[in-house]
């Protein structure tokens, strides 16, 4: 059966890389220029009676990143290059990805610390409104007691 394909960058802003409909086989690529979790979502245009009926879903979904989806005995059939240019294409790619693991962890450790720096004024405030609620409830303590002893005349 024919499935259809998309993949989306960050779910909060819900943009569509790439949607596609195919045929009961296909393969795509694409390159995403925005670092984060991206989401692939399948479905099939069969009906359920299809499936319970014996027809059977199959999905195999082989996802390759970085330098590794690139084929480069083609490349180099097609470029006719050498094969010390082959391999310095082949390094060249891996230190691009390198860099671009690098920027995505800097990325990352921002982010995180953004994180931390906000929980940790939180817990700050959260900790001044404790100690502020703490000494009103034992002020208001001690003049209910001095109030108190006074009606009482033992003071």
């Amino acid at each position: 059966p024919g499935a259809r394909a998309g993949a989306e960058a960050v779910p909060a802003a819900a943009q569509v890389v790439l949607s596609r409909q195919y045929g009961s086989e296909g393969r795509f690529t694409f390159t995403s220029h925005t670092p984060g979790e991206h989401q692939i979502c399948l479905h099939s245009n069969s009906t359920r009676m299809a499936l319970f009926a014996g027809g059977k879903l199959r999905v195999h979904l082989d996802i390759q990143v970085g330098e590794h989806t690139n084929n480069y005995p083609e490349i180099a059939a097609k470029d006719k290059l050498t094969e010390l240019q082959l391999r310095a294409r082949q390094l060249l790619d891996q230190v691009e990805q390198i860099q671009k693991e690098q920027n995505y962890q800097r990325y990352r450790e921002e982010r995180f610390r953004m994180t931390s720096e906000s929980t940790n004024q939180r817990v700050l405030w959260w900790s001044i409104a404790q100690t502020i609620i703490l000494i009103l409830t034992g002020i208001w303590q001690m003049r209910h007691l001095k109030s108190f002893f006074e009606a009482k005349k033992l003071v």
